[in-house]
């Protein structure tokens, strides 16, 4: 079984066992009016969310718990359920969430809302009773979102489930306290709830300004961290560090780019931790998602397989110089219109640094190809230098030879034309050693360590290259 369908499996199992739960949870009597406005304050509270990314998990806030927790203070029953899941359509919808995440946030929401009102109806329904209910909803909702993330990383359930829990706990206080001081003000002073919406106004407008300032902090924070690595340096390390900067600066997300270099395109991978891999592959241009990309204007966001992605074409889509996604884990939240601006700052810094690195690569290419060409003049002009004297030799030694052969005494000739040889075998290696010399240069080093005074001392006889050769033997 796959893990799409062990997920399947366990959300129908906490379904099924928190169903249990409602035969013994009375509906309750909630006014059209009340079931109405929490219907739609739950609705529009799952799509103000504010996003905080801890480790590589991104944790969302709403009000939903607060709200809830009003409706049980002010009238509870199992009725509470019904707008808790169908509060989710909206978030669904903006999201465009898969099926599968669809399913597991109902199921969460069911068995949640589920176990609080059964909780709240054996413990009569009182205050303590609201405040021992949102806690079960608490733990509940907890355990619910730790199964996918074991379940889909292959992480350990305990450890997925207190990855995030202080956090988590400390924001359901703060929103649970709030929905049940504003459903006691409706009872008991409801001109008092005028008092404490602006405070929760301000609150949640600080907390998103915050969230917001913290997210271009980052951005700022790789931006400077980036500048100081990839200028002047190569292609290679400016990709990592705009892989690792997009990584980091959308949070859990697992980020690939692809870079035309000069040997065709290389993919580039890897996520905020800094660990990147490299490869190449010529087919990288016609993936769907680069296509996609290149056909969009500006950042594109959306879901592709159940998995959140942002995708942006770095420098002019009809050259682009990269194509860049971020994709997070399936049943994560989607990337917002804020993580799109920061995503597009980020894009256009991308541009300058991998221009940056592409004309450095161009320089150092040009530099090497120059000292190249030089070194090939030089050696050429090495050559010429040090077979001047072999090939005057040679011309001199030719004009001596013809001479010699039209000599009349035949002896004297030869003696001479010996003579005249060996000083041709000193001049063509001469010129063999030049050419050598020119070749590889280090076989100059190779003089300093030779010891003349230990050479053999070669015979006097007349010789050449093939072996002793005797005037005598040339008169026949």
């Amino acid at each position: 079984m796959n893990r799409a369908w062990r997920l399947r499996a366990v959300d129908l199992l906490c379904v099924a066992a928190a169903a249990l739960l409602l035969p013994a949870t009375p509906w309750g009597h909630p006014s059209a009016v009340g079931f109405a406005l929490l219907l739609v304050a739950i609705g529009f509270s799952n799509t103000a969310l504010i996003h905080v990314t801890v480790a590589r998990q991104r944790v969302s806030f709403t009000l939903t718990e607060g709200l809830i927790a009003g409706a049980y203070l002010m009238s509870p029953g199992a009725w509470i359920i019904v707008p808790a899941v169908v509060g989710l359509v909206p978030m669904l919808v903006i999201n465009k969430s898969s099926a599968l995440k669809i399913q597991h946030n109902v199921a969460q929401y069911i068995v949640a809302t589920s176990v609080a009102s059964y909780v709240v109806h054996a413990l009569h329904s009182t205050i303590p009773a609201a405040i021992v209910g949102m806690a079960a909803w608490w733990v509940a909702s907890q355990i619910m979102s730790a199964i996918p993330l074991s379940i889909m990383s292959g992480e350990s359930f305990r450890t997925m489930l207190f990855e995030d829990a202080a956090l988590q706990a400390v924001h359901a206080g703060g929103t649970m306290s709030i929905g049940l001081l504003a459903a006691w003000l409706s009872i008991n002073a409801p001109f008092g709830l005028l008092g404490l919406l602006v405070p929760i106004v301000l609150l949640w407008i600080s907390f998103d300004e915050q969230t917001s300032k913290s997210g271009e902090a980052r951005l700022f924070a790789e931006l400077a961290r980036g500048q100081e690595q990839a200028i002047t340096h190569s292609v290679d390390i400016s990709a990592r560090v705009v892989l690792t900067a997009a990584a980091r600066v959308l949070g859990g997300a697992d980020v690939e780019l692809i870079v035309v270099e000069h040997e065709g395109p290389v993919v580039y991978s890897g996520d905020e931790s800094g660990r990147t891999d490299r490869r190449s592959d010529e087919n990288a241009f016609d993936l769907p998602w680069v296509l996609r990309a290149l056909g969009a204007r500006g950042v594109l966001t959306g879901v592709e397989a159940g998995r959140p992605f942002c995708s942006a074409v770095v420098g002019d889509h009809d050259q682009p110089m990269a194509v860049l996604i971020a994709r997070r884990p399936e049943g994560s939240g989607g990337f917002g219109r804020r993580e799109a601006s920061l995503a597009g700052v980020l894009v256009g810094q991308a541009k300058s640094w991998l221009s940056v690195a592409e004309l450095a690569a161009s320089r150092d290419e040009a530099v090497a190809r120059a000292d190249a060409a030089d070194e090939a003049a030089r050696s050429l002009g090495n050559i010429g230098a040090d077979t001047a004297p072999s090939l005057g030799m040679l011309r001199e030694s030719a004009t001596r030879l013809a001479r010699l052969a039209t000599t009349s005494s035949a002896q004297e000739a030869v003696t001479d034309i010996v003579d005249e040889l060996h000083s041709v075998e000193r001049a063509v290696a001469s010129l063999l050693g030049a050419i050598a010399l020119a070749a590889d240069p280090s076989l100059r080093d190779l003089d300093d360590d030779f010891d003349i005074a230990a050479a053999p001392a070669r015979r006097d006889e007349d010789w050449t290259t093939t072996g002793l050769l005797a005037p005598s033997e040339l008169v026949r």
